[in-house]
C-alpha cells in the first residue's frame, strides 16, 4: 500500500518526493534526509534513519517488516539482481548492501559490506567491519566476521536480533513524535525487560526447539 499523497513525515516529506515506484507501507519513521530512488518497497513498521541512501535503477530493493535501516546505510542493487532484506532485521550504521539477500531476523554490524549475490541466512549476525564477498552463502544461525567474512560460530541469534529490531521500532515510534529519549526512564526499562522475557518464551516454543 503506497502512502497517500498528503502523508507527512517528520518535516513534511511526501511520497511524491520519492517517485511513484517508491512504496512505503505504513513506516514507523522516515527521516527527512533519507534519499530513495527507483523501485523500492518497504513492509509495515520499517524505520529509515538519517542519511540513508537507497538506489534501484534496475531490479528492486525490498525491505521486510519491522526492519531498521540505520544512519548512513547505503543500499544499492547489483548488476544481476536486486537487494532483499527479510523481516526483523537491523541494518546498522554505515552498512553497505549491494545486490544481496539478507534473511529474516539478521543483524548486519556497523560498517559491514555485503556484496552482489551474497546470501545471509536467517537469524545470523554479521560483525562490524566484515566484508562478505560476492556470491558468498552464509547458512542460517551464523556469526560471521573478518575480511573476507567467514562463519566463526554457529548460534541461533533469533532472540537477540528480534530484540534489537523491537528496540529500534520503539525508538522509531518515539522519533516520529519528536521524542529523542525513548530509551530512557523506568517505564522503558520495564517494557524492555518484559519484551525480552516474552521473546525468550516465544523462542522456546518454536518447533525447532
Amino acid at each position: 500500500m503506497a502512502l497517500p499523497p498528503d502523508w507527512n513525515f517528520s518535516k513534511g516529506i511526501t511520497v511524491s518526493d520519492y517517485g511513484d515506484l517508491v512504496v512505503l507501507d505504513q513506516p514507523s519513521y522516515v527521516h527527512e534526509s533519507a534519499l530513495l530512488f527507483g523501485k523500492i518497497s518497504t513492509a509495515p513498521n520499517v524505520s529509515i534513519w538519517p542519511n540513508v541512501v537507497m538506489r534501484a535503477e534496475q531490479y528492486e530493493i525490498v525491505i521486510g517488516e519491522y526492519c531498521n535501516i540505520q544512519d548512513f546505510v547505503m543500499i544499492h542493487v547489483g548488476d544481476v539482481c536486486g537487494t532483499y532484506v527479510g523481516a526483523n532485521c537491523s541494518i546498522t550504521h554505515r552498512v553497505t548492501l549491494h545486490g544481496c539477500e539478507i534473511g529474516d531476523n539478521c543483524l548486519i554490524g556497523i560498517n559491514a559490506t555485503v556484496m552482489d549475490r551474497a546470501v545471509i541466512g536467517a537469524n545470523s549476525i554479521v560483525a562490524g567491519h566484515t566484508i562478505i564477498n560476492q556470491g558468498t552463502i552464509i547458512p542460517p544461525n551464523s556469526i560471521v566476521a573478518g575480511v573476507p567474512g567467514k562463519v566463526i560460530k554457529t548460534r541461533n541469534n533469533w532472540v537477540a536480533n528480534r530484540m534489537n529490531a523491537w528496540l529500534y521500532h520503539v525508538n522509531a515510534e518515539g522519533f516520529a513524535k519528536g521524542d529523542h529519549r525513548t530509551w530512557s526512564g523506568e517505564k522503558y526499562l520495564a517494557e524492555r525487560d518484559a519484551k525480552f522475557a516474552s521473546l525468550q518464551q516465544e523462542f522456546a516454543e518454536l518447533p525447532q526447539n
